[in-house]
């Protein structure tokens, strides 16, 4: 398998980010050269939004993504290999925004292909299709429901944990049911956005979007995944969803709002807009 690179600062990190580091991940195994805070200050003039330990998490915990390199480069050598890499890639890629020709030119002078993923390369929310598991299988299902709408680190932290009960199933709120739930103005970004950044997290084993309503909306897919387990976080705990849980044999688990050590907390409301 060819050794991919890709760099820039993923600084708050959404699907188009995303999409490309899946696309990347077609040409080979990807290592995300990832600019550091101080690096991308000389870049734009300001400190990133999201520190570089928090992009560094979210980053890594995509599963188009083999390795993360932290560079530390001043800005005149981001279009350079760094020393830390470690190794000798096969191909550089960039999106259309990152097109840089010193960077093309780097690589053609020490023996890299250079490609550059167009926009159009980009489009649409590609869904990993359901696929039923092996019933012989040793490990725990577990289910969670949400929103999911400004995705953030808190979020990958909640399915790290719950990932280590079982195989991971997320039912994702349909457009529908947020806005029953949570007025008009939600979500931010459609159900098929959410369901492919909640996919995207290697901790995940599968996605859904919600097909019934109210709080139990992930009733019909729950039906279809049978999960040993429901977690919820502190917020997400609902009488309706340990009323469910006790009818249907369903053990029902409830996880403290902890972000990752070193981390600060997050919660979507919070970023909307940030």
């Amino acid at each position: 398998m060819k050794k991919v690179v890709v760099s820039g600062g993923f600084d708050d990190l959404r699907s188009p980010a995303v999409r490309f580091l899946e696309e990347a991940s077609h040409l080979g195994e990807v290592t995300v050269l990832l600019w550091s805070d101080e690096a991308l200050q000389v870049r734009n003039g300001k400190l990133p939004k999201f520190p570089q330990a928090e992009r560094a998490y979210l980053v890594q915990a995509i599963r188009y993504v083999s390795a993360v390199v932290i560079v530390e480069e001043p800005l005149r050598q981001l279009h350079i290999l760094p020393q830390e890499l470690g190794f000798q890639p096969d191909v550089w890629v960039e999106d259309q925004a990152g097109d840089d020709a010193r960077q093309k030119a780097y690589c053609q002078a020490h023996g890299l292909e250079y490609r550059v993923i167009s926009a159009d390369h980009l489009n649409g929310f590609p869904a990993l299709a359901y696929q039923a598991r092996s019933e012989t299988s040793l490990r725990s299902k577990v289910i969670v429901t949400g929103c999911y709408d400004w995705f953030h680190s808190g979020h990958v932290r909640f399915f790290e944990e719950v990932s280590g009960l079982g195989d991971l199933y997320v039912v994702v709120g349909s457009d529908p049911n947020v806005r029953l739930l949570k007025g008009e103005g939600h979500p931010l970004f459609p159900q098929d956005e959410r369901r492919y950044m909640v996919q995207s997290v290697r901790y995940v084993y599968q996605a859904l979007i919600s097909s019934g309503q109210g709080w139990m909306d992930a009733e019909p897919e729950i039906a279809l995944v049978r999960p040993d387990m429901y977690a919820v976080n502190e917020d997400g705990d609902k009488p309706e969803k340990r009323q469910f849980c006790q009818e249907h044999g369903i053990e029902y688990v409830v996880l403290k709002r902890t972000p990752k050590k070193g981390l600060p907390p997050r919660q979507s409301t919070d970023l909307r807009g940030f």
